[in-house]
Protein backbone atom coordinates (compact mmCIF):
# COMPACT_ATOMS: atom_id res chain seq x y z
CA UNK A 1 0.00 0.00 0.00
CA UNK A 2 1.32 3.43 -0.85
CA UNK A 3 1.38 6.74 0.97
CA UNK A 4 -1.74 9.64 0.65
CA UNK A 5 0.41 11.88 -1.29
CA UNK A 6 0.14 15.37 -0.26
CA UNK A 7 -2.75 17.14 -1.86
CA UNK A 8 -4.47 14.13 -3.10
CA UNK A 9 -8.39 14.43 -2.40
CA UNK A 10 -9.79 14.00 1.53
CA UNK A 11 -7.04 15.94 2.85
CA UNK A 12 -4.35 17.70 1.53
CA UNK A 13 -1.92 14.84 2.96
CA UNK A 14 -3.48 14.82 6.56
CA UNK A 15 -4.77 11.95 8.80
CA UNK A 16 -8.07 11.95 9.62
CA UNK A 17 -6.86 12.87 13.15
CA UNK A 18 -5.11 15.87 11.80
CA UNK A 19 -8.09 16.81 9.82
CA UNK A 20 -10.60 16.37 12.92
CA UNK A 21 -8.08 18.16 14.59
CA UNK A 22 -8.05 20.96 12.07
CA UNK A 23 -11.80 21.17 11.87
CA UNK A 24 -12.14 21.28 15.20
CA UNK A 25 -10.03 24.20 15.67
CA UNK A 26 -11.70 25.84 13.04
CA UNK A 27 -15.59 25.29 14.39
CA UNK A 28 -14.13 26.17 18.24
CA UNK A 29 -12.15 29.54 17.14
CA UNK A 30 -14.26 32.31 18.76
CA UNK A 31 -15.46 30.57 21.40
CA UNK A 32 -11.82 30.05 22.48
CA UNK A 33 -10.48 33.09 21.54
CA UNK A 34 -13.24 35.62 22.17
CA UNK A 35 -13.28 37.72 18.94
CA UNK A 36 -14.66 36.12 15.93
CA UNK A 37 -12.29 36.08 12.83
CA UNK A 38 -12.86 39.74 11.41
CA UNK A 39 -11.65 41.22 14.63
CA UNK A 40 -8.92 38.88 14.77
CA UNK A 41 -7.87 40.14 11.09
CA UNK A 42 -7.78 43.38 12.09
CA UNK A 43 -6.17 42.81 14.97
CA UNK A 44 -3.29 41.21 12.92
CA UNK A 45 -3.25 43.98 10.48
CA UNK A 46 -2.14 46.25 12.65
CA UNK A 47 1.17 44.08 13.87
CA UNK A 48 4.16 46.00 13.10
CA UNK A 49 6.23 43.57 11.89
CA UNK A 50 7.28 41.64 8.66
CA UNK A 51 7.05 37.75 8.54
CA UNK A 52 4.87 34.95 9.50
CA UNK A 53 7.40 34.15 12.58
CA UNK A 54 7.67 37.56 13.63
CA UNK A 55 3.50 38.55 13.66
CA UNK A 56 2.76 35.36 15.53
CA UNK A 57 5.37 35.84 18.15
CA UNK A 58 3.48 39.62 18.41
CA UNK A 59 -0.23 38.05 18.72
CA UNK A 60 0.91 35.98 21.55
CA UNK A 61 2.46 38.09 24.02
CA UNK A 62 0.37 40.76 23.20
CA UNK A 63 -3.05 39.02 23.03
CA UNK A 64 -2.22 35.58 24.29
CA UNK A 65 -3.12 33.92 21.23
CA UNK A 66 -1.80 30.21 21.05
CA UNK A 67 0.14 28.98 18.21
CA UNK A 68 -2.27 27.15 16.52
CA UNK A 69 -5.07 30.02 16.93
CA UNK A 70 -2.02 32.96 15.96
CA UNK A 71 -1.62 30.43 12.29
CA UNK A 72 -5.15 30.45 11.90
CA UNK A 73 -5.56 34.28 12.26
CA UNK A 74 -2.49 35.16 10.24
CA UNK A 75 -3.64 32.92 6.96
CA UNK A 76 -6.89 34.86 6.79
CA UNK A 77 -5.23 38.17 7.73
CA UNK A 78 -2.33 37.35 5.12
CA UNK A 79 -3.39 34.84 2.69
CA UNK A 80 -0.25 33.58 0.95
CA UNK A 81 0.05 33.21 -2.91
CA UNK A 82 0.86 29.69 -2.44
CA UNK A 83 -1.84 28.03 -0.65
CA UNK A 84 -0.95 25.09 2.02
CA UNK A 85 -3.65 22.48 -0.07
CA UNK A 86 -1.42 23.55 -3.61
CA UNK A 87 1.04 20.68 -2.28
CA UNK A 88 2.48 20.37 -5.79
CA UNK A 89 3.69 24.12 -5.45
CA UNK A 90 5.02 23.77 -2.32
CA UNK A 91 6.87 20.87 -2.66
CA UNK A 92 8.36 22.67 -6.04
CA UNK A 93 9.13 25.68 -4.67
CA UNK A 94 10.69 24.02 -0.73
CA UNK A 95 12.94 21.12 -2.69
CA UNK A 96 13.98 23.16 -5.87
CA UNK A 97 17.82 21.88 -5.49
CA UNK A 98 17.57 18.78 -7.43
CA UNK A 99 20.05 17.05 -4.89
CA UNK A 100 18.09 17.88 -1.66
CA UNK A 101 14.75 16.42 -3.59
CA UNK A 102 16.67 13.46 -4.94
CA UNK A 103 17.46 12.96 -1.21
CA UNK A 104 13.76 13.76 -0.54
CA UNK A 105 12.73 11.13 -3.37
CA UNK A 106 14.80 8.37 -1.81
CA UNK A 107 12.69 8.55 1.91
CA UNK A 108 9.46 8.37 0.42
CA UNK A 109 10.97 5.39 -1.18
CA UNK A 110 12.26 3.47 1.90
CA UNK A 111 8.57 4.75 3.80
CA UNK A 112 6.79 3.76 0.62
CA UNK A 113 4.38 0.50 1.95
CA UNK A 114 3.80 1.44 5.61
CA UNK A 115 0.36 0.78 6.10
CA UNK A 116 -1.64 4.04 6.35
CA UNK A 117 1.09 5.95 5.72
CA UNK A 118 -0.25 9.93 4.85
CA UNK A 119 2.44 12.11 3.16
CA UNK A 120 1.89 15.59 3.61
CA UNK A 121 3.20 18.84 2.27
CA UNK A 122 3.58 21.33 4.20
CA UNK A 123 5.48 25.49 3.53
CA UNK A 124 8.73 24.43 5.25
CA UNK A 125 8.85 20.44 5.72
CA UNK A 126 7.41 17.10 3.84
CA UNK A 127 5.85 15.20 6.67
CA UNK A 128 4.99 12.06 7.17
CA UNK A 129 2.40 10.66 9.17
CA UNK A 130 0.26 7.55 10.20
CA UNK A 131 -2.37 9.11 13.30
CA UNK A 132 0.21 11.08 14.27
CA UNK A 133 3.46 12.95 12.37
CA UNK A 134 6.15 10.38 13.05
CA UNK A 135 8.81 12.08 10.69
CA UNK A 136 9.47 14.90 8.33
CA UNK A 137 12.51 16.33 5.91
CA UNK A 138 13.26 19.29 5.60
CA UNK A 139 16.28 20.40 2.42
CA UNK A 140 19.42 22.01 3.46
CA UNK A 141 21.58 24.19 1.68
CA UNK A 142 24.27 22.54 -0.55
CA UNK A 143 21.88 19.64 -1.65
CA UNK A 144 21.63 18.20 1.90
CA UNK A 145 18.59 17.33 3.49
CA UNK A 146 17.38 16.68 7.01
CA UNK A 147 15.32 14.05 8.93
CA UNK A 148 13.35 14.22 11.81
CA UNK A 149 12.37 11.02 13.45
CA UNK A 150 9.87 9.84 16.70
CA UNK A 151 12.97 7.94 18.01
CA UNK A 152 15.19 8.35 20.96
CA UNK A 153 18.48 9.22 19.07
CA UNK A 154 20.17 6.04 21.08
CA UNK A 155 18.51 3.83 18.57
CA UNK A 156 20.98 4.17 16.27
CA UNK A 157 24.72 5.67 16.15
CA UNK A 158 23.69 7.56 12.94
CA UNK A 159 21.37 9.43 14.76
CA UNK A 160 21.63 12.85 16.30
CA UNK A 161 19.57 14.85 19.31
CA UNK A 162 17.80 17.56 17.71
CA UNK A 163 18.37 20.63 19.79
CA UNK A 164 17.32 23.20 16.99
CA UNK A 165 13.83 24.13 17.39
CA UNK A 166 12.21 22.70 13.92
CA UNK A 167 8.80 24.10 12.25
CA UNK A 168 7.81 20.45 12.54
CA UNK A 169 6.46 18.33 15.65
CA UNK A 170 8.73 18.46 18.91
CA UNK A 171 8.13 14.67 18.98
CA UNK A 172 10.48 14.37 16.40
CA UNK A 173 13.24 13.94 19.16
CA UNK A 174 16.35 12.61 16.64
CA UNK A 175 17.41 13.60 13.06
CA UNK A 176 19.92 12.88 10.55
CA UNK A 177 21.07 14.72 8.17
CA UNK A 178 22.40 13.33 4.22
CA UNK A 179 24.00 14.80 1.44
CA UNK A 180 23.67 11.60 -1.06
CA UNK A 181 20.19 9.93 -1.78
CA UNK A 182 22.48 6.45 -1.41
CA UNK A 183 22.68 7.40 2.95
CA UNK A 184 19.08 6.54 2.80
CA UNK A 185 19.69 2.97 2.68
CA UNK A 186 18.27 -0.47 4.83
CA UNK A 187 19.34 1.31 8.61
CA UNK A 188 17.04 4.40 7.61
CA UNK A 189 14.21 2.14 6.21
CA UNK A 190 14.68 0.32 9.42
CA UNK A 191 14.42 4.04 11.47
CA UNK A 192 11.84 4.94 9.68
CA UNK A 193 9.86 1.44 10.27
CA UNK A 194 10.29 2.19 13.98
CA UNK A 195 9.69 6.10 13.91
CA UNK A 196 6.23 4.90 12.09
CA UNK A 197 5.32 2.35 14.93
CA UNK A 198 5.26 5.21 17.00
CA UNK A 199 2.61 7.62 14.91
Amino acid sequence: MGADKAGTAGGQGLTPRQQKWFASVKANFEAQTGKPMAEWVAIARTCPHEGRKARGAWLKENYGVGTNHAAFILSEAYPEAVSWDDAAELRAQLWSDPKSEAILAAIEKAADGLPGLVEGQRKSFTSFSRAVQFAAARPLKGGKALLGLKLDPSASPRLQPSVRKESWSERLTAIVEFDDPAQVDGEIKRLLSEAWKNG
